[in-house]
């Protein structure tokens, strides 16, 4: 199995509110890391995370606005335990991420949404592809369900409409040609919104 040499936050966001804050605190000194946190202007705060054994830390600022506090944050970490406590408080505080996993001859990209892994691509000095790529079934079901639904209502106002203009054929009186007319430019304008 292949050694990873590093972890890149390419791009990583935490929102969490007060009590968010709190529980994130909380979690990261159950990592098993030393943690330091400062409160800064504004009621901001920093934390200052840091692997015991290697030595490596990681710096995340939480910027307060109003009700919630928001870290943005790149970086490269090395050591194994930082790494995994940081991809474990992405997935659990529900985080946004690219993550470049790097090994020697590949790189692997981890997109991460509200915590949870929308896509992973496997990129190699000349091509990319992708291994995981989450699909939204239910969506595309709803989406597949409704689309059928207005093919069949399509498909009866066709119907509808063959069947007034046969009955226009067969009708001499202008009272009765009239109201066909009507009917038919009322069909003709669901057709069109249906299609459209």
């Amino acid at each position: 199995m292949a050694k990873r040499l590093a972890t890149e936050y390419v791009f990583a966001k935490l929102q969490l509110s007060h009590e968010e804050l709190s529980k994130f605190i909380l979690f990261m000194e159950g990592q098993q890391l030393q943690l330091h946190v400062m409160v800064l202007e504004n009621g901001n705060q920093q934390l200052v995370v840091q692997d015991t054994i290697g030595k490596e830390e990681i710096r995340l600022t939480f910027e307060r606005n109003a009700h919630t506090y928001v870290c943005e944050l790149t970086c490269r970490i090395v050591k194994p335990k930082l790494t995994n406590a940081m991809r474990k408080a992405i997935s659990v505080f529900k985080g946004t991420a690219t993550v470049n996993r790097i090994y020697s001859h590949y790189t692997m990209i981890y997109h991460y949404k509200e915590g949870f892994v929308r896509k992973i691509v496997e990129q190699t000095s000349n091509s990319e592809r992708i291994i995981f790529e989450h699909k939204d079934i239910l969506n595309n079901l709803e989406r597949t369900y409704e689309s059928r639904l207005v093919e069949r209502e399509i498909r009866l106002i066709y119907t509808a409409i063959d069947e007034l203009l046969d009955l226009r054929n067969q009708t001499t009186q202008q009272k009765e040609l009239h109201d066909i007319d009507q009917r038919l430019s009322a069909l003709q304008h669901k057709l069109f919104v249906f299609e459209a």
